[in-house]
């Protein structure tokens, strides 16, 4: 069976996981994590894609983007895992790949959803119990869009901006958002959309995209189509 195509719009924020193979290490040094992060700078700038959000975490990655053009985060993503895979090989002196397959991705409404992946992304590492607060991880976007910490990487999105005008303001209203655990339901919302490679909005938002694009973004149902009679 063929692959589905993923769901692309122009300007229309992705939710991205990239997994290594097997669940595998894909970093083994702070040196790996800088130099992960200086590609995708590079890929992102070259390919049209701006970085809302991020964690890297020992086994998989989550991206929050934006992409200028249909193509552009897949762009961004195939060059980014080559050139990533070329330095860990070389490095470690291995062979072979080191990411699982594809990445998966979704689209996400901005209005509700978007600030929902940012918490998403930059809570793994306290869903994984590796720190109490995403403070604590050196890894992730929390710092620049909750603390103000220099990340060239980074860039807001409308919905973050819209969270106060004064920047201030706005990264403390962006840390009340992080005060309570996300509700699993949307967890569950968030992951079967992006390992789907479906859309992750309302309903009125599926509607939208399904129109311009012309396609299914939503799970089909399950089991045989029914026997009508005529």
């Amino acid at each position: 069976m063929p692959r589905r195509a993923r769901l692309a719009v122009p300007g229309i924020a992705w939710h991205i996981i990239q997994r290594g193979n097997n669940r595998s290490p894909c970093f083994y040094s702070d040196d790996d994590h800088r130099k992960y992060l200086r590609i995708l700078d590079e890929q992102a700038r070259t390919h049209g894609c701006v970085v809302h959000a991020y964690v890297l975490m020992t086994n998989h990655v989550h991206l929050l983007v934006t992409p200028e053009r249909s193509n552009s985060a897949g762009l961004m993503m195939k060059h980014l895992g080559q050139r990533y895979v070329q330095y860990i090989n070389r490095t470690y002196r291995r062979t072979g790949t080191l990411w699982e397959g594809r990445f998966r991705s979704c689209l996400a409404q901005k209005e509700g959803y978007v600030l929902a992946c940012y918490r998403y992304i930059e809570l793994n590492p306290v869903r994984a119990n590796i720190v109490g607060h995403p403070e604590g991880y050196p890894w992730s976007s929390f710092r620049a869009n909750a603390q103000g910490a220099k990340d060239a990487l980074i860039t807001p999105h409308v919905e973050y901006t819209a969270l106060n005008r004064h920047p201030n303001d706005r990264r403390r209203a962006y840390r009340t958002l992080f005060r309570a655990h996300m509700e699993p339901t949307l967890i569950d919302e968030i992951r079967t959309a992006t390992n789907g490679n479906y859309v992750l909005g309302n309903d009125r938002f599926k509607e939208d995209v399904a129109r311009v694009l012309k396609r299914r973004v939503t799970p089909g149902k399950s089991g045989r189509p029914r026997r009508t009679t005529d």
